[in-house]
Parts: C-alpha cells; sequence; structure tokens
C-alpha cells in the first residue's frame, strides 16, 4: 500500500496549483456535483429549523467561551478523563505527538492500527511515520479507504473523497481488492469495502481515531460519523487513541445540545448523525483496556494569542465553507496543497506554518462572503482573509521594495494625468498607439509586459475606443 502526504512548505502557490487543475474536467465536474447535492440538503434541514440563526449565535458563543478560557477547560478535561481511568499526554507539535502515539503503540507491541478519519492525523502526517516504524494503519472511513488504496490525498472536510464518482471508485475497488466482476452500483462497492474491512476490525487490537469534541466538565470525548465504522473502532480495539487538536474543548456536556444539531446539518445535510460515539474512561470488560487522549498544539496557541485571527479555532470542521465557496467549487481541495482545503484551509493552513508557507492561500478567494453566511459558528472567514493578507505583505515589504516603488511611481505618474484634461487626453491618444502591437484580432489584450502582466496572467483587458466621448462631441461640432 503505497502512501502520499503533502506538505505545505513544498506545496506549489495556490494559483499554479488551481491552473493545473481547472485542466481536469472530470474533477471539476465531481467536485460541482457533490458540493451542490450537499448544499442541497443542507438548505432543506435547515429551513426545518425556526431557531437556526439563534443555533449559530449559541454555538459562536460556546466556541468562545471555550477559546477566553481554553487553558482551564483543558486542565478539567485532563482532570476528569484521568479520574475515569484514561491518560492525557501533551504534544507541543507533529513531531512529538508522532513519538507519544509510536511509544504507545510499542508497548502494547503492535505492527497494525485501525483508524476512523482524522484530519489531525494527516495534519501530523501519522501513517507515514508509523509505516517508516514498521507500523500499517488501515483506514476504515469509505473515503478515506478509497484515497488510501488509491494513493490520493483528500480533498474535502467532511467527503474526503468527493472529487471520485462511483466508476472510478470501481476501477479502485476491482484492481485493489481483486474484484475484476464489482459492478458501480454504490451498494455493491459499499459491500466490497465492508467485507474488506470485516477482517481489520476483528483482527487489529489497537485504534487511533480523532474527536469532534472533548467536553471538560465530564471528560467526555465525542466523535460522531455516518458509516459505523467509527463505533466499530471505538469498542473493539484493546488500546484506543484519541489525538484532538486543543481547540476542540468545550464547556460543558450541555453544549453537545446546540453543537449536535448544527454540525451534521451543516455538514451531510442529516439532521442528525447516524452515530454519535461518547465515552469518559474505562469501564472494565467493556470497550478499550487502555485509553489515551493526546492533546495537539501545533502552532495552535500562538493564533489564539491573535485576537483577530483566534475566532480561526472556533472551527467545528464541518466543511459547509467549502461548499458554498465559488473557489473551491472549481479547484477542489487539492490545489490548496494542505490537508485543510477551501475557505479554512485558506484561513489555518497560513497560521498553522507561521505566515513562513501557503502564503498564497489567503488570496484564493473572491470575498464573497459565503463561507460566512454557511457557518455553523459564525467564523468570519473573509475577515480574517483580509487580515492574512495584510500580514503577507508586511511579510514580504522587503522582499518587494521594488514592486512597491514602481507602483508608488506609477501612481504619482497617474495622479499627474487625472489632474489635467489635457494631459488626460494626451495620455489617451499615446495609450492607443501603444496598445496597438498588444490587441488581438478580437479587439482584446491578452498580455501586458512587466508588472502588468498579472492582470492579464488571469483576465483579459478590454483595448481603448478608437474614439473617446469627448473627441466624439467635439466631431458633432460641440465646443
Amino acid at each position: 500500500m503505497s502512501l502520499i502526504t503533502i506538505d505545505p512548505r513544498k506545496a506549489a502557490p495556490f494559483p499554479e496549483a488551481a491552473a493545473e487543475i481547472l485542466r481536469d474536467t472530470q474533477l471539476r465536474k465531481n467536485v460541482a456535483h457533490a458540493t451542490d447535492v450537499i448544499q442541497y440538503k443542507r438548505a432543506a434541514v435547515v429551513a426545518e429549523k425556526d431557531d437556526w440563526q439563534a443555533l449559530r449565535d449559541a454555538g459562536a458563543t460556546i466556541r468562545k467561551e471555550a477559546l477566553q478560557h481554553l487553558d482551564s477547560y483543558l486542565e478539567q478535561f485532563e482532570q476528569q478523563f484521568t479520574r475515569a481511568g484514561g491518560h492525557v499526554h501533551w504534544a507541543a507539535d507533529a513531531e512529538e505527538a508522532q513519538r507519544i502515539v509510536l511509544g504507545l503503540l510499542r508497548e502494547v507491541q503492535a505492527t497494525e492500527i485501525i483508524k476512523i478519519k482524522s484530519m489531525t492525523t494527516a495534519e501530523i502526517d501519522l501513517n507515514r511515520n508509523l509505516a517508516e516504524n514498521g507500523i500499517r494503519a488501515y483506514e476504515t472511513d469509505l473515503a478515506e479507504l478509497i484515497l488510501q488504496l488509491g494513493a490520493e490525498l483528500p480533498s474535502h472536510l467532511i467527503a474526503p473523497a468527493l472529487h471520485k464518482n462511483r466508476q472510478q471508485v470501481r476501477e479502485l475497488f476491482a484492481r485493489e481488492m481483486h474484484l475484476p466482476n464489482l459492478t458501480d452500483d454504490p451498494p455493491a462497492l459499499a459491500e466490497a469495502a465492508r467485507l474488506y474491512l470485516r477482517e481489520k476490525f476483528l483482527k487489529v487490537k489497537s485504534g487511533v481515531c480523532g474527536a469532534n469534541f472533548l467536553v471538560a466538565d465530564t471528560g467526555s470525548v465525542c466523535i460522531v460519523e455516518s458509516e459505523g465504522n467509527g463505533r466499530m473502532c471505538l469498542t473493539l480495539p484493546d488500546t484506543l487513541i484519541a489525538i484532538a487538536g486543543i481547540e476542540k474543548v468545550i464547556p460543558r456536556f450541555s453544549n453537545l445540545e446546540v453543537l449536535l444539531q448544527t454540525l451534521p446539518r451543516s455538514a451531510t445535510g442529516e439532521r442528525m448523525n447516524p452515530y454519535s460515539s461518547l465515552w469518559t474512561g474505562v469501564t472494565p470488560g467493556d470497550g478499550p483496556r487502555n485509553l489515551h487522549v493526546v492533546l495537539l498544539d501545533n502552532g495552535r496557541s500562538e493564533i489564539l494569542a491573535d485576537t483577530t485571527s483566534r475566532q480561526t479555532l472556533q472551527c467545528i470542521r464541518c466543511g459547509a465553507c467549502q461548499n458554498a465557496c465559488p473557489v473551491y467549487r472549481q479547484t477542489g481541495g487539492h490545489a490548496y496543497g494542505a490537508v485543510y482545503g477551501g475557505p479554512i484551509g485558506a484561513i489555518l493552513t497560513p497560521q498553522l506554518f507561521h505566515m513562513e508557507h501557503a502564503q498564497s492561500l489567503p488570496y484564493a478567494s473572491s470575498l464573497c462572503g459565503a463561507c460566512y453566511e454557511v457557518c455553523p459558528v459564525k467564523i468570519n472567514i473573509p475577515e480574517v482573509l483580509v487580515y492574512l493578507r495584510s500580514k503577507v505583505v508586511d511579510q514580504n515589504r522587503g522582499k518587494l521594495a521594488s514592486v512597491f516603488n514602481q507602483e508608488r511611481v506609477a501612481m504619482k505618474m497617474m495622479a499627474r494625468i487625472l489632474l489635467s484634461r489635457e494631459r488626460f487626453e494626451t495620455a489617451q491618444r499615446i495609450a492607443r498607439v501603444l496598445e496597438k502591437p498588444l490587441v488581438g484580432k478580437d479587439g482584446w489584450i491578452h498580455w501586458l509586459p512587466g508588472l502588468a502582466g498579472r492582470w492579464t496572467a488571469a483576465r483579459d483587458l478590454e483595448a481603448l475606443p478608437t474614439q473617446t466621448f469627448r473627441e466624439w462631441w467635439k466631431e458633432r461640432g460641440n465646443a
């Protein structure tokens, strides 16, 4: 089984990656169809709730409270979880989290693990690290299984294989599972995956998962999913390790009453998740005997310290912003060059990497605001995008000094021209002469030299009219 991961530090800038993906018409068709279906389902179940906006407000309040007192709620969670028989580990970064998980698995002499879909484990590149140390990870979520068998990267927070259609899945399963007579009928594909995974569920004694929520006042871990594979991974292994970002904590068990209404409606267009699993510690004879939670920072504390971008950590990973985004609809998630794609990825990834990498992502947006309108916890993503753009400019001010100087000179020249009608008309006549070599047969300019080429790299420019309004007016005998 081959492994493939992605590192934002090595990924191509978003414009380059997007340009490549835009040529894949099948992928674009798959993404558009999948997001249309999810948005239609979401709109239907949201319309049923007369108090939807109140639920959004409540969800935002819960998440803001958790972040405002994150230190105390994390300590409370640790106390309660430990009291119930579990073990809590703190990881400052991805490397420390990898070492902790590897050490725990070596203690029980594990050579295989079963996994629930987890963006956090993808963030720390856990599968590759385990494989390099002789431990094989089996993804049990259907979409993650598709990606693992095909050595592909996820393209969506909730539906990581939405860029694949069922014909493509059939070809993959037929090849990798040695099922030449398999059809592309969805029940047949699901049955093939079920039979493939059943042996793993019954045989493998160690499991790894993420967490949707960590409940501070009870020390509970909550995972929601739609397939039942998660329930198998959470109950059958002897050892279970949950890896969760520190922002996943919520203050009280009662907060789930709000979040378990908004999350499924926003994520999959369902009124509730088919499987909602909560566990608190260890119970003899029931479920895992060794229970661990790894609390991952990996740049989150720095985001928390910034009052403007802190709201990024309110995210509950529903993927609604991706479904609503016109940019994501055209490119899918792979163009973002990171585990987290779409609008939330455009603000989360640069911050996780201290704004040193993925600097093109804050510009991967039209700032239309659709992401904010659908966010169940009211993250103002456009506001954060603009803020991060300013940070990118500040960080690159020295590198772009020559560009800024050219802009200043150009603006000063334009100011002088626009202050005088005579100079403006002279400039128009000169521009008509200078543009002639650049105008195509269709009357449009498709390429400009120098700094102006940044404009025509993404759009065409219409040629100047052969006659201005003032010239036309004078021609008619008017002064």
